[in-house]
């Protein structure tokens, strides 16, 4: 047979069995090899009862390793079955009550059977003992391990030399693996595993196996220490050398003013917090001890930088006067009267509380409206630093917290280093298009932002780069939006809305006059004397050249006036003067670009005027319907969304309903296909406001009673014909007043909703607020429906059967 270890064929090695009873001792944190000098204390109670019993016979005792050291008692099926006899060499009795014993190792042995009496354990034990023949390979491989050993104390430099002569001058196979076992630095379970090996060949090639693998570790070991020597003594030269360039400067007179000194004076200066404090001195105490042109001192040192850079103390004085801001907010806007409300509100409260909160606010409204602008107003009103973050597009939530410093080209967020640009605690701090941020694998920014604007978490708002506290608490945040349903409902319940519905045309012709103008003038290098604009040229651009729900169109169009003056101008001199008129406007801005169809075109069969409200405002929406042959079906065109096609579906159920209210027979939709198209097919249109509209064109298609074109309306429908409120009711009626339509239907639940109306709105408009689809047919169509009589051979039934019929064929 071949033995394990790959020794080569050998004889069959001879066995002999033999077996003892003992007393038995457990032992912790050592494994006892045969021929292994080993001194211990024993204190155990157990322990010293096995050991006096051992003394007074042989002084013969097995011992066998736990394998829980921190077991006080262990059990039998604690103990390794596979320990040592030892003989007990010397044994001495402490004061302590302990014995301290030195045993050699004598045999290994096996535990078949363990009994308790008189307080200690006695084990019977078998003795295998396994005596291998010498053969040549067996030798080869003593030799090899001998020299293994020998390498392995030249690099552990831990063990007796003499210890090590006698060993390698062994040539009994097993004392030879039992000698060099018990001098490893190997782990207990490693050295228990050894011991377990019965055949000496076997543990041979086993020792040289672990010899081979621990030479490695220290050969590496010895790679890294001398590597790591190297570096410390180039950085002591280092020190050394830095040292005695700061003494050299000292004696020239430079030392007292170094830089370490300006940065503690700063530091001292900054006013930072007790916890902010105390880490800017370790940095800066870790900054003095590291080499200057190192890379971990760049870091340190721009870490401090940013410390000192943000503001920690400094504040506006914040002006308090609340006629002066209200002075100022109507110079720079018109218009606008909440939102200026809500500003001197917060004056007000600034006056009677001592230190309140920082306020934040979203305003909501369509592009150009002055969002934007009126944050600037904010800061000028209250005297305070204004700076302004645009969150478009940002989906990184380093963005707002930044990076960690562990990061190369780590810096802080864009909150911090605001701050930090403002240059005092309490700026006006505007979040510009809050609702166009999105987010990806590297975070979501918005939800970054909840701790930023939550009052009851910023003031101790926590920066990745900065990794201390900073207060925002003092902070007027300000958010800007086009619309909510974008931003996350947990950011959108920590700030105040306030919406900026767009502006009639009286308020754009004021603006226009007091702040436009102005402008464009100033920008194009005329004046007064060189352009007039009369109030029917600008009139002229807001109904014929802009469509919009605030003014950047139009003080773009007055713009374009203005540069063509300033060419004549420049042609024919200074004195060139030119007065712009709703006559010879076109000869400035061309041909114009809308004009008010719906108001001026004829009443026809299945067209009806609808309101939308979208992000840049309201806006008007005609529906078409056609009637033709067919079996039944109904399309919808004009890039509809889910919503928008089952309020045409809704519709369509609610007029089968009344198929007598409408003078055709029962069963028309069987005969006839449904065609419903909204213009302007590119652009996509959604929501429920359009039901009523939709009815509406439905009903004038089947009864061939034109719809009036100088109305509009907005409603949802339901089955039952009940119509339902909307939103954005100002921005819908202001689309129709530019439009030319003086004449809308309107939900009853809007009725409520009027005080939010411009006055003249109130004024110039009629308003229908209907309650159900009869209504509105009633009010929008020229001729009144036939009556309930149907012409035909078809009997007519009381409306409520005939709800109830046409329920059930659906």
């Amino acid at each position: 047979m071949e033995p394990e270890g790959g020794l080569g064929p050998v004889s069959l090695p001879k066995e002999k069995f033999e077996t003892r009873r003992l007393p038995l001792m457990p032992i912790r944190d050592v494994v006892i090899f045969p021929f292994m000098m080993t001194p211990f204390v024993v204190g155990r109670e157990s322990s010293v009862r096995a050991l006096e019993e051992a003394l007074a016979g042989d002084k013969r005792i097995y011992l066998a390793t736990q394998h829980d050291p921190g077991v006080d008692e262990p059990k039998p099926d604690e103990i390794y079955q596979v320990g040592c006899i030892v003989n007990i060499v010397q044994s001495l009795k402490m004061p302590d009550g302990n014995i301290k014993v030195l045993v050699e190792g004598i045999e290994r042995a096996r535990i078949t059977q363990v009994s308790e009496a008189d307080g200690f354990y006695t084990a019977s034990v078998r003795i295998s003992r396994t005596l291998p023949e010498l053969t040549p390979q067996l030798e080869a491989t003593m030799q090899k391990v001998s020299s293994l050993f020998e390498q392995y104390v030249k690099l552990c430099q831990s063990l007796n030399q003499e210890t090590i002569a006698a060993t390698v001058r062994l040539d009994d196979v097993g004392r030879l693996s039992d000698t060099i076992a018990a001098n490893l630095q190997l782990s207990i379970e490693e050295k228990q595993e050894l011991l377990e090996l019965f055949d000496p060949g076997e543990r041979l090639s086993r020792v040289s196996d672990v010899l081979d693998i621990e030479i490695e570790k220290l050969n590496m070991d010895r790679t890294i220490q001398s590597r790591v020597k190297r570096q410390m003594e180039r950085a002591q030269k280092e020190y050394y050398l830095n040292e005695k360039i700061k003494a050299i400067q000292k004696e020239l007179g430079r030392g007292e003013k170094s830089e370490f000194d300006e940065l503690k004076k700063k530091i001292d200066a900054a006013g930072m917090p007790a916890d902010v404090l105390e880490k800017a001195i370790q940095e800066l105490k870790k900054l003095e001890a590291m080499p200057p042109m190192s890379a971990e001192s760049t870091v340190s040192r721009n870490y401090l930088e940013w410390l000192l850079a943000v503001p920690w103390k400094k504040k506006s004085k914040e002006i308090r006067d609340i006629d002066f801001a209200e002075k100022t907010l109507n110079e720079d806007h018109y218009g606008l009267e909440k939102i200026k409300e809500r500003i001197l509100e917060f004056l007000a409260v600034r006056q009677l509380v001592k230190n309140p909160k920082g306020s934040i606010l979203c305003l909501v409204g369509p592009p150009g409206v002055g969002k934007t602008s009126l944050g600037m107003s904010i800061a000028k009103a209250t005297g305070r630093k204004f700076v302004r973050m645009s969150l478009g597009g940002v989906r990184d939530e380093a963005e707002i917290r930044g990076h960690r410093r562990t990061y190369i080209g780590a810096q802080p967020g864009q909150i911090i280093q605001m701050m930090k640009k403002a240059g005092t605690r309490n700026p006006v701090f505007m979040l510009d298009e809050v609702d166009k941020m999105s987010n990806d694998f590297r975070g979501d920014p918005s939800s970054a932002l909840l701790e930023v604007l939550d009052p009851e978490q910023n003031f101790m708002f926590v920066d990745h780069y900065m990794d201390v506290e900073y207060d925002l608490s003092q902070v007027f945040f300000i958010a800007t939006a086009n619309v909510l349903h974008t931003i996350p409902a947990p950011l959108q319940d920590r700030m105040e809305v306030l919406r900026l519905h767009g502006y009639t045309e009286p308020e754009k012709l004021e603006i226009a006059r007091q702040y436009l103008l102005k402008k464009q003038l100033e920008q194009a290098g005329l004046t007064p004397e060189n352009i007039q604009f009369e109030d029917g040229a600008v009139k002229g651009i807001i109904r014929n050249y802009t469509r919009e729900a605030g003014v950047r169109n139009l003080e773009r169009e007055i713009g374009n006036v203005c540069r063509k003056v300033s060419r004549c101008v420049v042609r024919e001199g200074a004195q060139y003067s030119s007065t712009i008129t709703a006559d010879n406007l076109a000869d400035y801005l061309g041909v114009a670009k809308f004009h008010d169809m719906a108001a001026s075109e004829k009443s026809e069969i299945g067209l009806v005027t609808g309101l939308a409200w979208t992000e840049v405002g309201g806006c008007i929406l005609t529906t078409e319907v056609a009637i033709v042959d067919g079996k039944g079906k109904l399309t919808l065109t004009g890039k509809l969304g889910d919503v928008m096609q089952e309020s045409a579906q809704a519709a369509m159920s609610y007029l089968r309903s009344r198929w007598q209210r409408l003078g055709v027979p029962r069963d028309f939709y069987r005969n006839v296909d449904i065609h419903v198209h909204v213009p302007e097919g590119a652009i996509p249109k959604d929501g429920p406001s359009a039901g009523i509209t939709i009815a509406t064109a439905i009903a004038s298609a089947l009864s061939k009673i034109p719809v009036r074109r100088d109305i509009c309306m907005t409603g949802e429908i339901t089955l039952r014909g009940k119509v339902l409120p909307i939103g954005g009711l100002k921005e819908k009626l202001l689309a129709a007043h530019r439009a030319g339509i003086m004449e809308a239907v309107l939900p009853q639940e809007n009725q409520r909703d009027l005080v939010e109306l411009p006055e003249n709105l109130r004024q110039e408009m009629k308003l229908h607020f209907v309650d159900s689809m009869d209504e509105v047919l009633h009010i929008a169509l020229e001729e009144p429906l036939p009556d309930a009589e149907v012409s035909g051979a078809l009997t007519a039934l009381p409306p409520a059967a005939a709800e109830t019929e046409a329920e059930a064929r659906q």
